[in-house]
């Protein structure tokens, strides 16, 4: 039966045993439950034992092979059949040979023991694979038929053999996850660093064979990139050659797939993987569904027998995605998808997948390789190598010399080290080789000179042009040129060199570039015969232009496309195109032209092309590219070709000039800027990237030689400007290093990678004497050891210019310190070394302190660790080193090396050797050495000492060395040790002052005996500091007791020593004692600061001030008394303070019976300490107990004081403010009554927040007039109401001192009453925001009637309705001297403002002007004449009125008409004014008005129709002597109406109107019939043309009699010329009093023409020539001029160029304008000097009223401020945008007390902090009048500007006024 189943190709036992290892391994890959199912095929009796454990599984399987490779034929075939049907992955050759030899065996076995059911296989497992496996094998023929076919037609002309064995490939290391953004940098990187990534995509690891590449990628995906040329699809067609042989890495039991993706993007429709494979893979064949069914289920159940290479993923126009979602093979869906899944092994998960791509493809490949590999480019070997393959044998002596000048030049030999660009080149050199024979020229030394030439970037000057060009562009433009030339039509003329095209072949050559424009343009590489003109396709195919590729159409049939011979020479055509047509318009080139970067994202928009087309056009705007440029351009037809050419080249210029000018780009944009330069071949370019970046930065790129070489052209731009050049991360090739000796200049090196070792440094150091510009030098962060330091160290000695260097964060070591060390001394320039992070000990740190001593030029050697490690360098004559040592491990042994290395050291600044571990020994071995060091400033020992002996060591430095001024020890963690020297050994000792601090070192008081005895006697001790210990009151004891042997103390602290108030008396007892102590504090009763200040100044002549404080604490009655006691004793004058302190019950009664005691008493502090109004009664009680007392100001919140002076002291500020008065109110202000009326007088009474309420403040009212006081009573913020109110308004007439009463019931809660210091005057009224009802108006009106002296009532949104208002205006009375009322309401307006208008002037009579401006009444009241009265009588209906305003408070024309009757019953009105809308009202109103004198019409929407109304009826109203049209638009007709109305006019004003030229003209020239006009305004008159100025000046020479002269911003750059003509019109003005001539930019000329009138101009009260251009020189000239005019009240001259020659001129002038109220002078260039001068002229200004110094040119104005308080008229102060400081503010604080009317202060965009703006709130107490500071965009933040807003309201922090 054995018999039976042998087969001829042996037996089934010994297929098994040959197979058996294999089929061992695929079995140990099997589930369990596999192997026992394989297990129970063995017959009973077999002695298998049933597997046990996983452990033991794999000698189980061993043993079951065995068993059934020495058993029976059936019982093998029967185990074999099982296992094909089981086993899962098994190889499919494997899984054939098995069947094969199994397959037939298995029906003879009937008697078998495989019959039992539970183990016969089905007949569906028997007979499942057998269909499948046959229609597989003959789908792998028909695979690879197609291969063989392919590989056939792709090796046709092939000139050598692909061998996959010698391609060599670089394995990377892909970057899964990162996807880095192409991000600019920001600001703070100056515009000219690049962001550093962690790693380039992907670093190359080892190289290897294409065929070593491949091994082991089975199941995986496996990348192969390379650039576009490098030979991938014709690797890819081999490897499918191969394996349809049976070769290769691919067993050729796999399915092999081929697909381009350039066939897959014309796959439009969604498919399934059946379609992919049996319609564009296999050839076409019988539509057998049963067949392509079977094949796809075997490809499904076993995808690991499939391998799918798809080629070009670069090319392909979609984009995978990364979407884990399951795909079915049999659902048609995209083609992207489909490879997608594959990609994802969502689809046929198992198989091997190969693709080809470039490397920027890369990051859309994120997470889905397995292996990626970069294809190398060939080596000089291989180059050379083609070139005599393609020029053969017959050529063979041409080949030699292609080859050598190939070599020759670096553009040729970069491109040629890939296959499809050598080719390119070859077909270059063997025309211009060819080009020379004809001309009988060889490669003589000059052709290799030109080579040369064109290799180093230089441009020759060849007349015949057959040199190598010198930039790519111009090669690829000799390269077309070379394929044209094949062309077989061309003649004679055709003969081209490097820079021309045959003449015959341009038309076609135009036509070529457009298609190639437009297929960029698309993403096409592909063409059809149909897209290309016949001619042009045949010349393209002819000449090899064009390249055939086969694509399946949708048939499955071969067809041909066609695509160029290369990528970039598409793009060079579409440049080309660019350049000569109208394609790409002007416009679309600037949007499109852009750099780009080898940074790739998965964001960047994909693309198959290089990214060249931007470099070929700037090449092609080099001159050298002219002439052909213009041959094409000629062809396509343009017109102007030449001087279009020329433009559109000068175009790509400018925008290469913008991108150099940016300041944005990123390290590999920077770079391909360079290329794009130097394609241009401009230097100019070139020297304009440098100038917005002189160093160039480049992370994380792959650099070529050509790279580097484009640098070179940009950095040799430069000139003698130097430049540097930061290489971090680069991958560099060492030919980079001997390309960049090219760069000219270069004064900044950086090298950082840990790609960079000794290699590269021994080839940097070989390279760098001819850096002869070098400064600075780093090669950090990288791979360098001592060998390598070595040889850069020997280099360096050849570079004297280098500066500084940087070698840290290598592995140099100790010996490799040294290196660098030997070359200080030679380096005469030298900075800077850095060397940290080097692997370094102890002994590399003792070796540079050692060289400090032979290397006298180093400035500091700073180590911190192993981790830093610097040494700086000086040229200074005495440098003074510093040694920084830090955190070293030091024994006694080290530190004694180390301190005699250090004694012989120069003088060093600072040593500082904190950190270190140091036993007592140690420090002993220090000290020791410390008289031998040469230290002027410090030596540093933080963490060194550690107990009480090693202080006492350390204190004895004071005595024993004498150049010691100064010890600090602290003790208590962290130690912190300082020895401090005063500058030098050689002062002497009596000359310095000595300091001990030994603060934190837990001092008992028997301690305090050794540090006297280590002190010694001679040590000059002046400062002594020993805080935070433990002394306790004996410790002090004992120090006051040693204190008089300490002859030059100065301070001494015994802080937080557990002090009691013992101590305090103790200490009260040595001020009064000790004549030197002059003050102390103790603070929270002795437990906290203990410090005592002395004075050693003992002239009789001076009485020293002695100061005794106690802060923060509680005290009793026995402690004031025990402190009093020795106080009175005391001799000098003297000041007590208790601030922040808690007094007992008594306490303060003793306090204040002690003090009458205290005669030299000057001040008593007590702030924070007075925190009842009982309490603060009883020190105000002082007033009457003492007549010494000159000032009390106690506060709740603030300071709280009392001043003494040595004689009675009158008048006495007093301030109580911020105390409770409500709880026993009538008892404690009657109380203070008793206090202020004793016969005292009072500067001011400021009883402010004290809650006195309606019946406190109505008691202190009844008292009023028996109180003294001569300024002013400060009532606010007390709850008054309504009823208050009217208490604090009757004073003015109960009172007859009362000046003034200012209320506000809102917010402010102000009450302010003032004083004169006699009866009489006038009397002023302000309520605002107090809620009023009728009968408090009423109750007003009734007040009122009895103050016959007021004489202004201002009344601001009070909640006011109109009938009250009427009611109050009816009942109002005149008083003696008449009354102006205001009345400020948000609703008076538009209707209501007519009849409130209307109404009050029906009610009262006695309203002589009344006037509604925006929403605020205003009008007057005056008591008529006696004959007013009489004619009263006769007529009983007419009013008093003279005036009527109703302006700007939204009336319409409608609104007017119930006026009328009104004004008619106004005869007397000589005054009226109206808002917009009321010219119609006024063309009725006017012939009505016989005594109107003034009109004026307000205008909202400028209309001809208004004036033109008005103009018909003005000669009708000759009473009209003032007229206001501003504003207004002026008709022709209009301005001629005018023009006969001037000569009666006194007042014309026309600002802001608009009008024509003619009607400007006609009105200038009618000014000179207006002899009466005395003021005339034409603000903003900007449509005066020429002709008007010159009727301007001749009429201003006949205005004699005018005396307001508004002439501003009426100048336009046009008519600057008439500016003088205009001036000179105005010598005639001799009665002006005001003149405004801002905006006019007269300049020097003007002013000089000005100051010649300004001598007779006697009555000029006012002058504005803001912005006016006047330089410092004619300031000063201009302000002499007004010497003569001594009336001026106001002088504005903002906006000029004045300085500090015209500060000085004000400090000698102003003085003689007594009547100066008004100073302007913002917006100037005054210095700290003019300041200075500025300010003695302010002194001078009694009357002066405003001030304006906005951005007056310094921010020094602490003395101008100061100078105010010389002018107590001051009212309003501008110093915005000046950058002050707190300087300035605090200086306010001092002037606010001597300005009692300042209201304003402009402090906006300085630089005050939360400190002045503090001490500005302090100071706004003494300030009541002042309403608002403004405090805008200074230094305080928003939450402390929120504070200070709660606290003061007066403080705005808003940029707009509140």
């Amino acid at each position: 039966m054995d018999d039976e189943v042998d087969r001829a190709d042996g037996n089934v036992n010994s297929i098994l045993a040959q197979d058996s290892s294999e089929l061992f391994e695929i079995l140990c890959s099997q589930s369990q439950s596999v192997i026992m199912s394989l297990w129970e095929t063995a017959p009973p009796g077999s002695g298998l034992q049933t597997p046990g454990g996983p452990a033991a599984a794999s000698e189980h399987i061993r043993a079951m092979l065995e068993h059934f490779r020495d058993g029976s034929a059936a019982d093998c075939c029967s185990f074999l059949q099982r296992v094909c049907m089981l086993c899962e992955n098994m190889p499919m050759h494997l899984e054939l040979r098995l069947l094969s030899v199994a397959g037939s065996s298995f029906s003879g076995q009937e008697n078998s023991t495989l019959c039992v059911t539970n183990q016969k296989p089905s007949p569906e497992e028997q007979l499942i694979k057998r269909p499948r496996i046959d229609h597989w094998q003959q789908h792998l023929k028909a695979a690879a038929g197609v291969l063989q076919r392919r590989w056939q037609r792709r090796s046709e002309g092939l000139l050598r053999d692909v061998q996959p064995e010698k391609v060599w490939v670089s394995l990377r290391t892909a970057n899964r996850t990162r996807d880095r953004p192409d991000q600019t940098p920001g600001p703070a990187e100056r515009g000219n660093r690049t962001p550093e990534p962690d790693v380039d995509y992907g670093s190359l690891e080892s190289r290897l064979t294409l065929e070593a590449f491949l091994q082991g990628c089975a199941g995986k995906v496996t990348v192969l990139c390379g650039p576009a040329g490098s030979g991938k699809t014709l690797l890819t067609s081999c490897l499918g050659h191969q394996w349809a042989n049976g070769l290769g890495p691919i067993p050729s039991s796999y399915l092999f797939v081929l697909l381009e993706f350039r066939q897959l993007n014309l796959l439009s429709s969604p498919l399934s993987l059946a379609e992919l494979l049996f319609q564009h893979y296999f050839p076409p064949q019988n539509d057998d569904n049963h067949a392509k069914k079977a094949v796809m289920d075997y490809l499904v159940s076993n995808p690991e027998q499939s391998c799918w290479l798809l080629d070009g993923y670069d090319e392909f126009h979609g984009k995978l995605n990364t979407q884990n979602q399951p795909l079915d093979s049999e659902t048609p869906v995209p083609a992207a998808d489909l490879l997608s899944g594959l990609l994802n092994r969502q689809l046929l998960p198992g198989s091997t997948v190969l693709l080809t791509c470039r490397l920027r493809d890369l990051p859309d490949l994120d997470g889905l390789t397995d292996k990626v590999g970069q294809l190398l480019p060939w080596d000089h070997q291989e180059i050379r190598e083609y070139v005599h393959s393609f020029f053969g044998v017959k050529d063979g002596s041409l080949g030699s010399e292609a080859a050598d000048l190939l070599f020759s030049s670096r553009h040729l030999l970069a491109m040629s080290s890939f296959p499809a660009l050598c080719n390119i080149c070859c077909v270059f050199l063997q025309h211009l080789l060819q080009e020379k024979g004809r001309k009988g020229s060889k490669n003589t030394p000059e052709v290799r000179k030109a080579a040369g030439s064109a290799q180093r970037g230089e441009e020759t000057n060849s007349s015949n042009g057959d040199e190598v060009p010198a930039t790519l562009t111009q090669l690829y433009l000799a390269v077309v040129a070379a394929f044209l030339s094949r062309w077989p039509h061309g003649g004679e003329d055709d003969r081209t060199n490097t820079s021309t095209f045959p003449q015959s072949s341009v038309p076609a050559l135009s036509q070529l570039s457009r298609l190639a424009l437009e297929g960029l343009e698309k993403g096409n590489i592909l063409f059809w015969e149909d897209d290309v003109p016949a001619n042009v396709f045949e010349l393209s195919v002819r000449t090899g232009l064009f390249s055939q590729v086969e694509v399946r159409g949708h048939d499955g049939k071969l067809v041909s496309a066609y695509s160029f011979t290369h990528l970039t020479v598409q793009e060079f055509l579409a440049a080309l195109r660019i350049m000569t047509s109208n394609d790409v318009s002007d416009t679309q080139l600037k949007k499109r032209f852009s750099l780009k970067t080898r940074w790739t994202t998965k964001s960047d928009q994909k693309t198959v092309f290089t990214d060249s087309l931007y470099l070929y056009v700037c090449g092609l705007a080099s001159p050298r590219c002219t002439q052909a440029v213009v041959q094409v351009a000629q062809a396509s037809g343009l017109k102007g070709f030449q001087n279009w050419v020329l433009e559109r080249q000068d175009l790509v210029l400018k925008l290469l000039k913008s991108l150099c000018l940016s300041n944005s780009l990123t390290g590999p944009k920077v770079l391909q800027l360079c290329h794009y330069v130097q394609e241009s071949q401009n230097q100019q370019l070139a020297h304009q990237v440098l100038s917005v970046r002189p160093t160039l930065e480049l992370r994380n790129i792959w650099l070529l030689p050509d790279d580097i070489h484009a640098l070179a052209f940009v950095v040799n731009a430069a000139g003698d400007t130097g430049v540097g050049l930061d290489f971090g991360s680069c991958s560099m090739e060492l030919e980079c290093l001997e390309v960049l000796t090219r760069c000219q200049n270069i004064h900044y090196l950086s090298f950082r990678s840990r790609k960079y070792g000794d290699k590269f440094a021994g080839k940097l150091a070989a390279i760098l004497p001819e850096f002869t510009a070098l400064r600075k030098l780093e090669f950090w962060g990288a791979a360098l050891t001592a060998a390598g330091a070595a040889s850069v160290a020997s280099a360096l000695r050849r570079c004297p210019t280098v500066t500084e260097l940087n070698f840290s964060d290598n592995n140099l070591q100790d010996e490799g310190i040294q290196h660098m060390a030997e070359v200080f001394t030679e380096l005469q320039n030298l900075v800077s070394v850095t060397l940290g992070r080097n692997n370094t000990t102890l002994k590399a740190v003792e070796g540079l302190v050692k060289k400090m001593s032979s290397c006298l030029n180093i400035q500091r050697v700073h180590a911190d660790g192993m981790k830093e490690l610097t040494v700086t360098f000086s040229h200074k004559t005495n440098p003074e080193p510093t040694v920084s040592l830090l955190n070293q491990k030091w024994s006694s042994s080290d530190m004694k090396t180390l301190a005699e290395s250090l004694s012989n050291c120069p003088a060093l600044s600072v040593l500082n050797l904190s950190g270190g571990q140091w036993d007592e020994e140690t420090l002993k071995t220090l000290t020791e050495f410390v008289p031998k060091f040469s230290v002027t400033e410090k030596i540093v020992l933080n963490g060194s000492c550690s107990s009480l002996e090693g202080l006492v060591v350390l204190t004895a430095l004071l005595s024993d060395c004498l150049s010691v001024a100064e010890l600090h020890v602290r003790l208590q963690s962290p130690v912190l040790v300082s020895v401090v020297f005063p500058g030098g050994r050689e002062q002497p000792a009596a000359e310095t002052s000595k300091k001990l601090c030994l603060s934190g070192c837990n001092l008992l008081p028997g301690d305090l005996d050794k540090v006297w005895r280590s002190l010694g006697t001679s040590c000059g001790l002046t400062e002594l500091d020993l805080s935070c210990n433990r002394l306790g009151d004996n410790g002090l004891k004992k120090l006051l007791e040693v204190l008089p042997r300490l002859r030059e103390v100065r301070e001494v602290h015994v802080s937080e020593n557990s002090i009691s108030m013992n101590g305090a008396a103790l200490l009260a007892a040595a001020l009064c004692s000790n004549d030197s102590l002059t003050e102390t504090l103790i603070s929270k009763r002795g437990k906290n600061q203990v410090i005592l200040w002395f004075s050693h100044d003992t002239r009789e002549d001076k009485l020293q001030r002695k100061l005794f404080r106690i802060n923060s604490s509680s005290l009793l009655p026995s402690d004031v008394t025990k402190i009093c006691k020795k106080l009175v004793q005391c001799r000098f004058f003297l000041e007590l303070e208790f601030s922040h302190c808690s007094f007992a019950e008594k306490t303060m009664e003793k306090l204040i019976q002690e003090l009458p005691k205290m005669s030299l008493l000057q001040r008593l502090k007590m702030s924070g300490s007075v925190t009842a109004a009982a309490d603060a009664l009883m020190l105000l009680g002082c007033l009457t107990d003492s007549q010494r007392v000159s000032a009390v100001e106690l506060s709740l919140q603030s300071e709280s004081f009392i001043n003494f002076h040595g004689v009675k002291a009158e008048p006495v500020n007093c301030r109580l403010t911020g105390f409770s008065f409500e709880a026993d109110g009538c008892v404690l202000i009657n109380r203070l009554l008793q206090i202020l009326q004793q016969d005292q007088q009072l500067s001011y009474l400021d009883l402010s927040g004290n809650q006195l309420e309606d019946e406190g403040v109505k008691c202190l009212l009844d008292s009023l007039p028996r109180l003294h006081i001569s300024s002013y009573m400060n009532l606010s913020k007390n709850r008054l109401t309504q009823r208050g109110l009217l208490d604090v308004v009757s004073t003015l007439s109960t009172c007859a001192r009362v000046s003034q009463v200012d209320i506000s019931l809102g917010e402010a809660q102000r009450c302010l009453i003032w004083f004169r210091q006699n009866g009489g005057g006038e009397q002023t009224l302000r309520v605002s925001s107090s809620n009023l009802e009728l009968h408090h108006l009423l109750r007003l009106a009734e007040i009122l009637s009895k103050c016959p002296s007021l004489t202004r009532l201002q009344l601001k949104n009070n909640s006011l309705q109109s009938e009250w208002i009427q009611n109050f205006v009816k009942v109002l009375t005149c008083g003696g001297r008449g009354r102006a009322v205001s009345v400020e309401e948000s609703w008076i307006g538009s209707e209501e403002a007519v009849t409130l208008l209307r109404r009050c002037l029906e009610l009262n009579r006695n309203i002589q002007t009344i006037r509604i401006q925006q929403t605020t009444l205003h009008l007057t009241l005056k008591n008529p004449e006696p004959t007013a009265i009489t004619c009263e009588a006769e007529l009983p209906a007419q009013l008093m009125a003279t005036s009527i305003s109703l302006v700007d408070c939204s009336v319409d024309g409608n609104q007017f008409a119930s006026l009328r009757n009104v004004i008619l019953q106004c005869p007397s009105l000589t005054d009226l004014e109206l808002g917009a809308g009321g010219a119609e009202f006024l063309s009725f109103l006017l012939p009505l008005l016989p005594n109107l004198a003034s009109l004026s019409l307000g205008v909202k929407e400028r209309s001809v129709s208004a004036v033109e109304e008005l103009s018909q009826v003005f000669h009708m109203s000759t009473s009209i002597q003032s007229l206001n049209l501003s504003g207004h638009l002026i008709s022709d007709a209009a301005a001629q109406s005018l023009s006969d109305l001037l000569p009666r006019l006194r007042s014309l004003n026309l600002a802001r109107c608009v009008w024509s030229a003619e009607g400007g003209r006609r009105l200038i020239g009618a000014l000179n019939q207006a002899g009466r006009l005395e003021d005339l305004c034409l603000d903003a008159a900007a449509q005066l043309d020429r002709n008007s100025w010159t009727c301007l000046a001749q009429a201003l020479r006949n205005l004699t009699s005018v005396r307001s002269l508004k002439l501003n911003e009426i100048v336009k750059t046009s008519e600057e010329d008439g500016v003088l003509d205009v001036l000179a019109g105005l010598e005639g003005l001799t009665q002006i009093k005001e003149i405004e001539l801002d905006g006019w930019r007269m300049a020097d000329q003007g002013i000089k023409q000005l100051i010649k009138f300004l001598p007779s101009w006697k009555e000029l009260r006012k002058i504005s020539l803001s912005k006016n251009l006047i330089s410092d020189p004619s300031g000063e000239k201009l302000l002499d001029a007004l010497r003569s005019c001594f009336h001026l009240e106001e002088l504005h001259l903002s906006s000029n160029r004045l300085g500090d020659v015209s500060a000085a001129r004000m400090a000698l002038i102003l003085p003689s304008m007594t009547h100066l109220s008004v100073l302007d002078i913002s917006e100037n260039q005054i210095t700290k000097e003019g300041a200075i001068s500025l300010s003695a002229a302010i002194m001078s200004l009694k009357k002066l009223k405003r001030i304006h110094l906005t951005s007056v040119g310094t921010s020094e104005l602490s003395a101008v401020v100061a100078s105010l308080g010389h002018c107590a008229f001051i009212q309003d102060v501008g110093l915005g945008w000046n950058n002050c400081g707190d300087d300035v503010a605090l200086q306010l604080t001092e002037v606010l007390p001597f300005c009692p009317r300042l209201t304003r202060i402009d402090l906006e965009c300085n630089r005050v902090s939360a400190v002045g703006v503090e001490k500005l709130v302090g100071a706004l107490r003494s300030c009541p009048a002042l309403q608002i500071i403004r405090l805008w965009r200074n230094r305080v933040s928003a939450g402390e500007a929120h504070s200070f807003s709660l606290r003061e309201v007066r403080l705005n922090f808003s940029s707009t006024i509140m």
